[in-house]
């Protein structure tokens, strides 16, 4: 079998402008709500960034916090990722939730969150994890698994229980100015509505072609 020979039908419910919410980040916490108990990891979303000179990576992170103001995660602030959001203040974020057949595209600007956020949602990750976040400088080089095992026991013994955050680890806030809901439907006739928002403030909602 081919690759081309891979397909399947897509038999998602209906998305209309008229069973859906005029606000976005309204409509983006019923899908959630509906998602949560049918997906493993309904948290985990593609973040896309990119360049200044427009070279892109994506990689899955988790969504740690959501609220009218955007959608936060947490990541070493030497890392990849956050060197290209610096360069250019902006990325895009993919929800994939196959269990519905639906995908939620975000874009908008990014913004760090305070170091009070930082330190609260630091304070509660497994202490574990706390030790991986000294023990990592994310996206450098190692020169092979016993380099990072190392660095994790170094961290171990010299924190113990008492792990503070760094300075080099915080959150980060995409701010959306674009939504795009993707419901997928038989024939490949998708149903997508596109969320813009305005000068104002507002939203301009608007259905795609699939």
């Amino acid at each position: 079998m081919s690759l081309s020979d891979i397909r399947r039908e897509y038999l998602g419910e209906p998305l209309d402008e008229a069973h859906s919410d005029p606000d976005p980040f309204r409509q983006f916490s019923i899908w959630f709500e509906q998602v949560r108990p049918l997906e493993p990891d309904q948290t985990a979303m593609a973040l896309a960034t990119a360049t200044r000179d427009g070279h892109p990576s994506v990689r899955t992170v988790l969504l740690k916090g959501v609220d009218a103001r955007g959608f936060v995660f947490f990541t070493n602030y030497g890392s990849r990722k956050a060197r290209e959001i610096e360069q250019t203040g902006r990325a895009g974020l993919l929800f994939l939730w196959r269990s519905v057949e639906r995908q939620v595209r975000i874009a908008g600007s990014v913004e760090r969150v305070s170091g009070e956020e930082s330190d609260a949602y630091f304070a509660t990750r497994p202490i574990e994890s706390r030790w991986s976040v000294y023990a990592s400088r994310q996206s450098e080089r190692l020169h092979d698994r016993a380099e990072l095992d190392a660095a994790y026991a170094a961290a171990r013994e010299a924190y113990g229980d008492r792990v503070a955050r760094p300075p080099w680890w915080g959150g980060y806030r995409v701010m959306p100015d674009e939504f795009e809901f993707w419901q997928g439907r038989e024939n490949r006739l998708h149903d997508r509505l596109e969320y813009r928002r305005s000068s104002d403030g507002s939203w301009t909602r608007e259905r795609l072609a699939p």
